[in-house]
């Protein structure tokens, strides 16, 4: 039986869907259509490689909002903790609760991984630019919470 989802690639369509955000109210990637979107995955809030990932995207969302960029981070974490997590930390975008993993299946966020040295089923910490028509122009998986914005800002042509 394999666990395994496909993994998207530049010029496919992002999956739409619905979630609910940290304060409970509903998020459609349909809305934002006409803006771009950079979704990223993460396996929970508040553990150490997560809080890393959503404080670089916190102190770097002045150059990717006035580059026309929204963030917003998607786990499997309930609404409550998500907004403890946006609260503790300051963070000024949407995080999304999955915790079906419905959304995490359909971006190919969640499958087999390597997590020290043994193979498991979990979360795959992914990132997706999403353009003004819905397509995806960038996605990376097994990023590293680590420099992973400045990668991704070079990517995007928003190195200083």
């Amino acid at each position: 039986m394999s666990t395994e989802t496909t993994r998207l690639q530049a010029g496919d369509a992002a999956p739409e869907f619905q979630l609910p955000d940290a304060e409970g109210n509903t998020f459609d990637l349909a809305d934002p259509r006409g803006q771009k979107v950079v979704l990223y995955f993460y396996p929970a809030a508040g553990t150490p490689g997560c809080t890393t990932e959503a404080c670089d995207f916190r102190d770097n969302i002045a150059s990717l909002q006035s580059a026309g960029y929204r963030v917003v981070g998607v786990s499997k974490d309930a609404p409550a903790k998500l907004q403890r997590f946006a609260e503790t930390q300051a963070l000024p975008f949407s995080l999304l609760s999955d915790p079906e993993l419905t959304v995490h299946r359909a971006y190919g966020a969640y499958g087999t991984k390597k997590l020290y040295g043994k193979e498991v089923q979990g979360v795959i910490r992914s990132t997706f630019v999403i353009d003004e028509q819905g397509v995806i122009s960038l996605a990376r998986y097994n990023v590293r919470a680590k420099g992973h914005v400045a990668s991704l800002r070079r990517a995007l042509g928003l190195d200083d």
